[in-house]
């Protein structure tokens, strides 16, 4: 009973946090829309960071449909993540054309093609896929964190946040709460990849989040001070 509400309540979670990656994604076709000369829709928006989240979401995918029983609560919403980040790493590479940039959109392609032959043709191997999963979690959880680790010193040098969405951060870092909570409703046994992951992203997502804080901080006192300066050449006119 627990695993199911527990399942559900992720789902949900999940669901909202695509919101957040659509939130993400309209925003650069927002700005690419309304971009004049020389700016770019993508700004601040880290390639690194980006391709990893895709390969987390589609890590859990291949992890969903490689244990028994078939959870669907992590399969599906993980499958419809991964294409929604593919969509941003499409907007990437056509902002940048760089080397890095196609090489990502590339692997991209070809491994969520890989992970849907899997899906298809793949449940006779679920034992040796379960294990592949597990080890594509454990490698991606660690490029997670250098991943977002990037995207938080973009932000931190630059002192601005640019194309990242705040609504995305807030629904990830939601998500992630619950999934803490799912993993341990299915069991540490089965649960300790979607903890590990979960643990991570969690704690870089309320990084950024304190960035936005401290942006609209200094927003505010620059705000204030120029209101300030402004008062006192009026008080010396007088």
């Amino acid at each position: 009973m627990f695993y199911t509400v527990a399942g559900a309540i992720n789902t949900a979670f999940i669901l909202l946090s695509l919101v957040g990656v659509w939130a993400q994604l309209r925003k650069v076709w927002q700005r690419r829309a309304s971009a004049t000369a020389g700016a770019i829709a993508t700004d601040i928006l880290s390639l690194n960071q980006f391709t990893v989240s895709f390969l987390a979401y589609l890590s859990f995918f291949v992890y969903g449909y490689s244990i028994q029983p078939f959870n669907h609560f992590i399969v599906w919403p993980r499958l419809l993540a991964s294409v929604l980040v593919l969509l941003i790493l499409r907007e990437i590479w056509t902002d940048r054309r760089s080397r890095a940039a196609t090489a990502s959109l590339v692997v991209a392609c070809v491994a969520l093609l890989c992970a849907l032959l899997g899906l298809v043709w793949g449940q006779r191997h679920v034992d040796e896929g379960r294990v592949l999963a597990s080890a594509m979690i454990v490698a991606v959880t660690a490029l997670l964190a250098q991943g977002y680790a990037h995207q938080i010193l973009l932000i931190w040098r630059s002192g601005r946040t640019g194309a990242v969405s705040l609504r995305m951060s807030q629904l990830i870092l939601l998500m992630d709460i619950s999934t803490i909570v799912f993993a341990f409703a299915m069991g540490l046994r089965l649960g300790w990849p979607l903890l590990l992951l979960a643990v991570v992203s969690g704690s870089t997502k309320l990084m950024i989040l304190w960035l936005f804080r401290r942006e609209r901080r200094s927003a505010g006192a620059e705000t204030a001070e120029r209101r300030d300066e402004r008062g006192g050449v009026a008080i010396n006119e007088m």
